[in-house]
Order: C-alpha cells, then structure tokens, then sequence
C-alpha cells in the first residue's frame, strides 16, 4: 500500500516462522504525503482494500497496538489491529468500521481512517536504572478532513472519497501520542488484556470437556469389547483345548496363518509410516514446548520455526521406522526404502510450498519467501535431515527384524464374502468420523488463527486435544480391526493406517466448508493459496493420523 514509509530506517529482521508465514514487519515513520491523478490505480487500490476490510497492524516495543471497542453485553473487544478504512454503501447500510461513527452516513462513499489517537500506558519502575516500561499501547482510528493540513487541528467533517470521485486526492496522514500512568499492569502480564477480550474461551472448556466425554465413552466402549470378546474368545479356545472337537476353528482364529503376510505396496506403507513417525514426534514435543510458554504469541513466529527445526532434526526416528517395518514386510530394495522415506513426503510438502510461493511472488506478494530463505529450507532439508534419515534408516536396517509368534501359511486363505460394514471402505469412512469430532472444534480456533488474523493462544487445550485425537484414532482402528479380523479379512496393514488416516479427508471437507462459509475470499490466486495450503495440512494431518 502506499502507506507513509521511512526513509533510511533498517527493517527489523524476521525468524524463519515469520517468514514462511509471510509475517513482514516495517518500520514507519508518520509524515503527511497526497496522492494525485496518476495515482488513480492506488487510489482504486486503496478502495478496493477498505472493501474487503483490510487491517493495519502495528507494533511497539513488541506489542500489537490494540484498538479497544465496546461490543455487546458490555464486553470489550481488543482487536490486534484496526481498519484502513470503511464504506457505505449505495442504500446507505455502513459495512464493517463505519458502524463506529454517526458521521458516516453519506452514500457510496469510502472514509478512511487517516488519524490515530494513540495512548501508551506505561509504568514506572522504581529502583531501577530503566525508568518506565510500556504495559499496553491503544489507538483510536479517526477520520478527519484536515482544514490546514500543515497545521492540523483534529477537528471538522470525516475525511470522505466517494466512490464516483475523479481527479486528486490529498490524504494527510497524522497522529497524536498521549502517555498515561498504569500502576496496576505487571509488565509480565501485559498481554492479558488483548487475550482476555478475546472471543470464545468460555466456549472452549465447554468444547473440551463435551469431547473428553465422547473420549470416555468410547474409551470404555473400547475396553469392553475387547476386554469381554477376546476374553470369551480365548476361554473358548481354552475350553476346546481340553476337548477333542479342537477341529473347528472360527473367527479371527482361522486367519493366524495369514495375519503377517505382508501386505500389497510395503515399500509405500512403510514410507508414509515413517514420515507419519517424524510428524507425531515434532507434533508432540511443539505442543508441549508452547504448553510450558516458550512459544507464546509474544515471541512472534516461534512456532513455525520450532516446528520445522525439530522436524528436520527427527529425520533419524523417520529412518528407523521406515527401515524396520519394510523389513518385517520382506523387502529387499533397502535403497529406495531409505530414499523415498527422505524425499516422498517431503518433496511433495516443499513442491506445494514451492508453487504457492511462485504465485505469491507473482502477485508481488509480501509473503513471498525470500530466494535466500528457500536456499536455507533445502539446505536444512538436504544437509540435515536426510543424512539423519539415512543414520535411521541404517540402524532400522541392521536390526533383527520383528519376529511374527506365528508362521505364515504357503497359500493365502481365501477370503469370504464380507458384510457390508466390514468392506475396506465403509470401514474406513467411519473409523474418520470419531476422531474428527473431537478435534473439530478447535479447528474452527486455529483456522482462524491462520486466516483471519486472530492470535492462537490455547496450547494447553491444544495438547489435551492432541492426546485426545491420539487416543481415539488408536481406539477406533483397533475396534474396527479387530471386528474385519473377526469376519475373516487379514489385510489389516494398509486398513489401518487408512482407517484414522481418514480423518485428514474429514479435515479437508471442513476446510472448503470453512472457505464457503468464513471467509471472504476473492480472486484466483487467493483461492489456489487457500487451498494449496490446506493441501499441504491435510497431508500432513493424514500422515499424523495414520
């Protein structure tokens, strides 16, 4: 945007999560500039923004300058930014910012905040060389038509463009700062505020404790069926140990012959079950790092780059994995094993990110990445993680393979004709279903968090949902498992993985539906990064869940 810019300023510099986020942060100076005809492109630009309701963000001294508002039941909402400006509307209904001022009535017309009244609260610290520290930083967005512009007043009519309005344009930008005194704002509390006003967290226990309980339940469901069934079933055995008619086997007893026989496409099997590896290890220790505080939102981008350093530290346990089930499958080409576990997944992760960058960068994007930053990702990815997929992998190779307790038949059995509900797929599409609900309303927060802007700070919930969603995937696919083995079926490797890997298709449907439903989102390029994106967290999310 043609926003005031300073001149000769260095910009601060980002970490690794900002930048693949696309966070930039620039510095501003405030000084007054007028845009004029040739101007008309930046001047459409500029309303163009106000419709779809853009946001400035500012930062001082780390902190988002919230603009604090009344909404209703006499809450206050702190919003980490504020609008560029409003319109009104041909039949004169005010969109977005405008509801703000009863000045804002003329028709088809833009008003754009071109004035902040900024107040910054400190507190003084005694006895300390410091002096005063900043506790919290708010703004008020004004709209005024500065009279004399190089001595403005603050005072006279909104500062209006109509949407018909040819010719210049002259905007002046200004400001006014005022320091008040807050006594009773620890500067190591200083974010509560904007978290506090935040929408939703009362929703939230309610949220987790209706999953807990879904959780239970199916927990105890589990553990009953199991429990009673195997233990019928092997009593039963038992019992006809002791008679003669030991001939007749039924159930999943018939297929011991068959259980380990290694399944159609190990080699792939075993990749995805070692990239899943890697992703459930960085999922957990991340969670658990932003659990404990390090990665508050007050540490911009530590996520990001939490994540992907200990993802590429992990290539070692992916490796391993890999190595060792291909192994117990049988398989010969350890090789390729170790080459695809290094480059399958993420190869088609950084492809995705690779192209969404290139349309960014099209786009004359800020979010684009960097060349430089690209170089670093694949070197990290080639010099790091793949010679430790290969350490893995080497150990995994070296190992005895996993011993089966039993052997497995010359001839595979044939398989009976199976009921409707024990069939791969209807299996698969409701092993999805548990897991995804007590995942999905969080999903609703960290969408959010990634497209609309809002900070992300429930971690500890998070965590709790991330061993919920462990726990229940788990359970759903050994129910399921277990009722397909029962009907005779052992190809049970691949049904699996599939089974709760299913989830991930229930998390990209909710993801259109959040695009239809949520956002506003125009334009082409938008809509291939939206969906590029989602790609590249279903992927992952289908690996995890796997």
């Amino acid at each position: 945007f043609d926003f005031c810019q300073a001149e000769g300023k260095k910009r601060p510099s980002e970490n690794l999560g900002q930048v693949l986020f696309g966070e930039r942060i620039e510095p501003s100076p405030y000084r007054v500039g007028s845009l004029t005809p040739e101007d008309k492109q930046k001047l459409d630009f500029l309303k163009k923004s106000m419709l779809l309701n853009y946001q400035h963000h500012w930062i001082v001294d780390n902190m988002p300058v919230t603009w604090c508002y009344d909404v209703e039941d006499g809450q206050r909402f702190c919003n980490p930014g504020f609008p560029i400006g409003c319109y009104i509307t041909e039949d004169g209904r005010p969109k977005d910012a405008c509801v703000i001022n009863s000045e804002f009535h003329e028709k088809d017309t833009f008003y754009i905040f071109n004035h902040v009244d900024i107040k910054i609260y400190y507190h003084v610290v005694e006895n300390e060389a410091l002096g005063a520290r900043l506790v919290a930083a708010k703004l008020e967005p004004k709209s005024y038509k500065h009279t004399h512009p190089d001595n403005p007043d603050c005072s006279g009519v909104p500062m209006d463009i109509s949407n018909k309005a040819s010719g210049e344009v002259k905007i002046a930008y200004t400001y006014s700062v005022t320091f008040h005194e807050e006594k009773n704002i620890r500067w190591a509390s200083r974010w509560d505020y904007i978290l506090e006003s935040m929408p939703h967290t009362h929703i939230q226990w309610f949220s987790i404790m209706n999953s807990l309980v879904i959780v239970l339940f199916l927990s105890g469901m589990v553990a009953m069926i199991m429990l009673r069934t195997l233990h019928k079933d092997i009593a039963r055995y038992n019992q006809m140990d002791s008679t003669e008619d030991a001939q007749e086997e039924f159930g999943w007893k018939l297929v011991h012959g068959d259980i380990f026989r290694p399944p159609r496409k190990g080699m792939l099997l075993s990749v995805f079950l070692g990239s899943g590896t890697q992703i459930l290890i960085m999922t957990f220790v991340t969670l658990f790092f932003a659990c404990l505080g390090f990665l508050s939102p007050a540490n911009r981008g530590a996520l990001m780059t939490c994540a992907v350093v200990l993802w590429v530290l992990l290539g070692t346990p992916a490796g391993y994995v890999a190595a060792r089930f291909y192994k117990s499958f049988g398989g010969e080409k350890w090789k390729t094993n170790v080459l695809l576990t290094s480059f399958l997944c993420p190869g088609i992760v950084f492809a995705d990110f690779f192209i969404m960058n290139l349309i960014l960068w099209g786009e004359g994007s800020s979010a684009a990445i960097p060349f430089g930053t690209l170089v670093a990702i694949l070197a990290l990815w080639f010099c790091i993680s793949v010679p430790l997929t290969f350490i893995g992998a080497y150990f995994g190779f070296k190992k005895n393979a996993i011993e089966h307790p039993v052997r497995t038949n010359q001839i595979p059995r044939q398989i009976p004709e199976q009921s409707f509900y024990t069939k791969p797929l209807p299996g698969i599409i409701m092993g999805g279903i548990l897991p995804f609900g007590c995942i999905f309303i969080q999903l609703f927060f960290i969408l959010n968090s990634i497209w609309s802007h809002q900070m992300y700070y429930m971690f500890g919930f998070l965590f709790l949902v991330f061993i919920i969603l462990v726990i229940t995937c788990s359970e759903a696919t050994i129910l399921l498992c277990y009722f397909h083995l029962c009907a005779e079926d052992y190809h049970w490797q691949w049904r699996s993985f599939l089974t709760s890997g299913f989830t991930a298709v229930y998390f990209l449907i909710y993801a259109i539906h959040y695009f239809f439903s949520k956002l506003q989102i125009t334009g082409t390029a938008s809509t291939i990064l939206y969906f590029g994106y989602t790609m590249i967290m279903v992927l992952i999310f289908f690996l995890f869940t796997g």
